[in-house]
């Protein structure tokens, strides 16, 4: 127990520390009334409310999503790319498309080509004018001669990791829609075949882009020779078996050099709203300029 303190050392300590905590109280007194006065002056004066700042720490997942937008091949990018090349696709897959009616119709036979193609029909100017067949082979070329187009389009893109994002998402979607053709145009209920023919189409299609890209470079006629191998299998003949009309060839070389040509003009985000586009404005498509140019060149 601590020792009381005597009556006459309180007093003394009363005296000494009073007169100093009322004389902090009187400055704290005029300190806050001296606060409050300028407060009630600075209420009249209209200010603006400031934004409010908002800062995300390095770890958050607002700032990991920032940054894999910022990024080549990031997250955000990779969704983005999904989603525009499946819309450029399906414009490629058009322009060569074709049906089978008999598919759906039990009991009834599919008709067949010399070399045992299951036969198509459609209406589409790739058949109709230039006299192809339509078969599976015949739409998985006319789709790879327009991913290509895309493809050298592509490559613009500023950064190597977004061009290799689009352009595995695009042969994606052409190994996604070409397994559904086999299994229900072409009734190929095997995964295991599904899975051979894929194979060969993306052999064919890394051969394609080489092919195209040398005919590029060294002009049309090495172009065209790309075009005559891969669309009319190197025939000298027609599907008519007539001698093959070379102009044919020449129109297609022209359509490729219109089509790069306006695909140059576009920006990356505007390609899949111009492909989807019907009619005359659309860039794929007949086009009576090229069938022109193709007559005049020979």
């Amino acid at each position: 127990m601590p020792s009381r303190i005597p009556t006459s050392c309180a007093r003394g300590i009363r005296r000494s520390t009073l007169p100093r905590l009322q004389q902090r109280a009187n400055i704290s007194t005029s300190w806050t009334s001296r606060s409050a006065t300028q407060d009630s002056k600075t209420t009249n004066i209209s200010l603006k409310p400031a934004l409010p700042f908002r800062t995300y720490s390095q770890g958050s997942a607002v700032s990991r999503l920032a940054r894999s937008a910022a990024s080549p091949g990031g997250g955000a990018e990779t969704y983005v790319a999904y989603g525009m090349t499946q819309k450029i696709f399906e414009a490629c897959s058009r322009q060569g498309d074709y049906t089978i009616p008999q598919a759906s119709q039990k009991g009834v036979a599919v008709p067949t080509t010399e070399s045992g193609e299951h036969l198509g029909v459609s209406d589409s100017w790739w058949y109709k004018e230039l006299g192809l067949v339509p078969t599976f082979s015949t739409w998985s070329q006319i789709t790879f001669l327009h991913m290509y187009l895309l493809t050298v389009r592509l490559r613009a893109l500023p950064y190597r990791d977004s061009v290799q994002t689009y352009s595995r998402h695009l042969i994606d979607h052409f190994s996604h829609n070409a397994e559904h053709r086999m299994d229900v145009l072409h009734d190929l209920g095997s995964r295991g075949i599904r899975n051979k023919y894929l194979k060969d189409l993306f052999i064919q299609w890394r051969g394609i882009i080489a092919a195209y890209d040398e005919g590029l470079i060294k002009g049309d006629a090495v172009l065209g020779a790309a075009v005559w191998r891969n669309l009319w299998k190197a025939s000298g003949t027609g599907p008519d078996g007539q001698e093959l009309d070379w102009t044919k060839i020449a129109w297609v070389v022209a359509y490729m050099r219109r089509v790069l040509f306006e695909l140059s003009k576009m920006d990356e985000g505007d390609l899949a709203f111009a492909l989807t586009r019907g009619g005359e404005e659309s860039i794929f498509g007949y086009s009576v300029v090229d069938k022109k140019m193709a007559e005049a060149s020979n």
